[in-house]
């Protein structure tokens, strides 16, 4: 039964894999046998998780720098990774910003480049991806949403539309492929403790302890908390699951208070 989540020989991209709910899927693709690429803006960030990846695991995963909201970076950067790997047989689309204002105090530009970095990006990597994946008979593609998937956010209006349509994306990329042997699916992390959740806290008075007084499991997510989930959906153990959006929130989106 574990080789079905045996990931050895599989070559995976994961985007913002230098940190936080990235970090901590690059991690256990590593610690499940695959090839790992991280992709994000900060080089420097990035090699500083490739070394600590590599002391980890024994594997260092390659390092690749890109604005994943490019069409061009991202041709590029799909290309640089299927050399340097070999293949591409799994990708995580995990890049996300956030900028919190209400509706009202948003300008079209800070509207555009929230969409662009989290909703665009999973759309032209997947498309840089498939004809890749489709030459070596399938693969996975997970894209990263968030609670704001299910629920809205007054104070963060662009990243909760994104990542709803991150789920619809997902289901429209799945009906598309699925007879290229092309599982797609979303991920849905609850509340984890992480840069970008950092910043919320700092903004938004009193989150911490209203999050934490709605989630069953009665404790903030930390990154680790996501390995096992992305290894079952980037492993064979999830080949006939598609077009699905998964939580791992610790029972807050089943809470109704």
């Amino acid at each position: 039964m574990t080789s079905l989540f045996n990931l050895t020989g599989k070559a995976a991209l994961v985007t913002g894999g230098n940190g936080g709910i990235g970090l901590g899927i690059a991690r256990g693709l590593a610690q499940a046998g695959a090839r790992v690429a991280i992709i994000a803006r900060n080089t420097d960030k990035s090699h500083a998780a490739a070394k600590a990846l590599a002391e980890e695991t024994g594997v260092a995963p390659l390092v690749l720098t890109a604005d994943v909201s490019s069409p061009d970076q991202v041709a590029a950067v799909v290309n640089e990774a299927k050399n340097g790997l070999g293949c591409i047989d799994i990708l995580f689309n995990n890049a996300g910003i956030n900028i919190r204002k209400l509706p009202q105090d948003l300008t079209p530009e800070e509207w555009h480049k929230v969409m662009d970095v989290n909703l665009t990006s999973a759309f032209l990597l997947s498309k840089a991806v498939y004809p890749h994946m489709k030459q070596v008979g399938g693969g996975k593609i997970i894209n990263i949403g968030s609670m704001t998937s299910y629920f809205g956010a007054s104070f963060a209006s662009p990243y909760a539309t994104s990542k709803g349509g991150i789920v619809q994306l997902s289901k429209s990329l799945a009906l598309a492929w699925a007879a290229d042997n092309i599982q797609v699916n979303a991920l849905l992390p609850g509340w984890f403790e992480t840069e970008l959740t950092d910043g919320a806290r700092a903004q938004v008075p009193g989150l911490y302890e209203r999050v934490l007084a709605r989630i069953p499991a009665g404790r903030w997510a930390k990154p680790e908390d996501i390995a096992g989930t992305a290894i079952w959906l980037a492993s064979p153990a999830s080949g006939y699951v598609t077009g699905a959006a998964i939580p791992v929130d610790g029972g807050f989106s089943s809470s109704l208070f």
